[in-house]
């Protein structure tokens, strides 16, 4: 694609996401929800490698937008590559590599340029198209998990990461002063799904702790603090679900943050990357304390 500046980039992934939030607000339906499948993690077919950090949340929001039932990605070069051919007319996304000046294109990197190590990189949009957008390929079968499968596996999953998590009461929440999720119990919820998208929206929010990863938990309701906390959170919980197979709910108790959401991004262009890097930390942090699990390298 043509060559962008850092801000350009910035403003055309911070539009998409925009828009993305404003088309589900009303059923509170944000870009990052997904149905679980082997397919909702955006994943790159030249290096068969998932999307990382703020990629991740402008690739689903476009796959919303279009109603695109995979999640493979790739350049045109990527698709020519491979013998297919991208439609005529059809629309790209715009996704973000990081290069270090003076040095080649990191595409593992997803931050924000929040420290000095950091400032140095600058960012490449990167024009990519869906596999509904090409002719001249077909999609390996997903292998689906039964549900008795995903469940073991996100209780296992969960009680690995070593976070005190109480059962009862009506509400859940995360107690800082404590280090404690608190959760009703599993029979609340309507569904499986609605059950880990709450728990592990509250994992999220705990992962955060000083002796964690360190987040400003601090905001309270209706602060700007708190409201990219929420972001953090219900961002980063999506991107575990999808590693777990399974579907992140809206919640309509998050109607409230949804209008403070879209001040802070029309706000501040660098928002999103700032809440996506921090949710991509979040879901490493997860996956490291998974006993002999392996994070393989990712795309940007």
């Amino acid at each position: 694609m043509a060559s962008l500046s850092r801000a350009d980039v910035y403003a055309r992934i911070t539009e998409e996401i925009i828009a993305a939030i404003e088309a589900g607000a009303g059923e509170y339906v944000m870009p990052w929800h997904h149905d679980g499948t082997a397919t909702a993690r955006p994943t790159n077919v030249a290096s068969g490698k998932a999307y990382r950090g703020v990629n991740t949340l402008a690739l689903w929001a476009a796959a919303h937008s279009a109603g695109y039932p995979t999640g493979l990605w790739g350049t045109y070069r990527q698709w020519q590559a491979l013998g297919a051919k991208v439609r005529k007319g059809e629309r790209s996304t715009t996704v973000v590599f990081w290069g270090q000046i003076g040095g080649k294109t990191d595409e593992d990197s997803d931050d924000d340029s929040s420290d000095g190590e950091r400032r140095r990189l600058f960012a490449r949009g990167y024009s990519v198209f869906n596999c509904a957008q090409v002719e001249g390929y077909e999609p390996e079968p997903a292998v689906a998990r039964s549900e008795e499968e995903r469940v073991a596996h996100a209780d296992a999953f969960y009680a690995n990461l070593g976070i005190s998590t109480v059962y009862g009461g009506n509400e859940a929440y995360y107690l800082p002063s404590a280090d404690r999720v608190h959760m009703p119990v599993f029979s609340s919820f309507r569904d499986v799904a609605s059950h880990y998208s709450v728990l592990f929206h509250e994992g999220l929010h705990a992962s955060g702790a000083k002796h964690r990863l360190d987040r400003d938990l601090s905001g309270r309701f209706g602060s700007e603090a708190y409201a990219m906390e929420e972001i953090i959170a219900d961002a980063g919980a999506a991107m575990v679900l999808a590693d777990l197979s399974i579907s992140a709910r809206p919640r309509p108790d998050h109607a409230a943050y949804i209008s403070s959401w879209l001040k802070i991004l029309r706000a501040d262009t660098s928002a999103i990357f700032t809440a996506s890097s921090k949710a991509q930390a979040a879901v490493d942090w997860m996956h490291a304390q998974q006993p002999c699990e392996q994070i393989s390298a990712v795309a940007a």
